[in-house]
């Protein structure tokens, strides 16, 4: 088991110039990191292969490994130019995971303003097809793909199943996220067990909960019933951390955990007291 930092949360300090890709890796390891997530945001890495090279040699002499590739992608398309468009675009994100050395990539699946399970259903075949083009593509570098508990539509435990298992390939599994299903109102400790067999990595986020009828103000979204939600240093917020890590290690996982940081704290801040509170809750559970 390796814990580590999802680059997504040092966001603001990249986005500000303070940090990059590449001195974030020496950031990570002088703060007790063992591993970094690459999470492109604003920026298209298969059009930086120098980035791509820099972020790999700067990993190798910091100590650091790169342990997952997470990028967005939408296969509810317009039409079906656009739906192949949308599967030769992430191939070529695949193409940019294998340039990383990482054997893990998570890709999203779908985005739409309706998250019934009608549009769930409706939609099903056409997201199970992309994917396990997708997945077949990635075996030829050895690479496991994924989807998250992430967008909404598929986000509650369940859907992420229906779609793992509609993939049917070894390595198409999910990057479990513990605070995600939150967003579909479902409690992290029940959903966790019942998704960890298909984890290829595990999100280790936190939230705090509100309420539909209690508004908290700026700072806070909603989840699909209504609900506030906020995110949390990872051990201080409404997840029950000790209960989920002591999940993750009796199931005998061995992979990564990364701690994604979304708190209204400062990013470096945040992430520094969650990498040492979930070493300290993993040793204590």
């Amino acid at each position: 088991m390796k814990i580590g930092l999802s680059s997504y949360s040092l966001y603001r300090a990249i986005r500000a110039g303070e940090l990059d890709y590449v001195s974030a890796l020496d950031w990570i390891a002088a703060n007790g990191g063992e591993h970094m997530e690459v999470v492109p945001l604003e920026i298209d890495f298969t059009r930086e292969p120098q980035l791509v090279q820099n972020i790999k040699e700067k990993a190798k002499s910091a100590g650091i490994e790169l342990s997952n590739y997470a990028i967005g992608a939408n296969f509810l398309t317009e039409n079906e130019g656009a739906y192949q468009d949308e599967i030769s675009r992430v191939k070529r994100e695949v193409d940019v995971a294998a340039e990383l050395g990482v054997k893990l990539m998570r890709h999203d699946v779908a985005r739409h303003e309706d998250v019934s399970i009608r549009t769930f259903n409706a939609n099903l075949n056409r997201m199970i097809e992309a994917c396990r083009t997708i997945a077949d593509y990635a075996a030829q570098y050895g690479i496991t793909t994924s989807i998250e508990n992430h967008g909404y539509l598929v986000q509650a435990s369940d859907r992420v199943l229906t779609v793992v298992q509609g993939v049917a390939r070894p390595n198409f599994k999910t990057t479990l996220d513990i605070g995600n299903f939150m967003c579909a109102d479902e409690n992290p400790v029940a959903s966790v067990q019942k998704n960890l067999p298909f984890a290829s990595i595990v999100h280790i986020k936190d939230f705090y909960l509100r309420p539909s009828y209690r508004n908290p103000g700026e700072g806070w979204f909603k989840t699909t019933a209504g609900n506030y939600l906020r995110g949390a240093i990872a051990g201080q917020g409404d997840i029950d951390m000790w209960e989920v890590l002591r999940l993750v290690k009796r199931s005998g996982f061995d992979g990564y955990l990364s701690i994604e940081f979304e708190g209204m704290e400062e990013c470096r801040q945040g992430s520094k007291i969650a990498m040492d509170n979930v070493r300290r809750i993993w040793a204590e559970v």
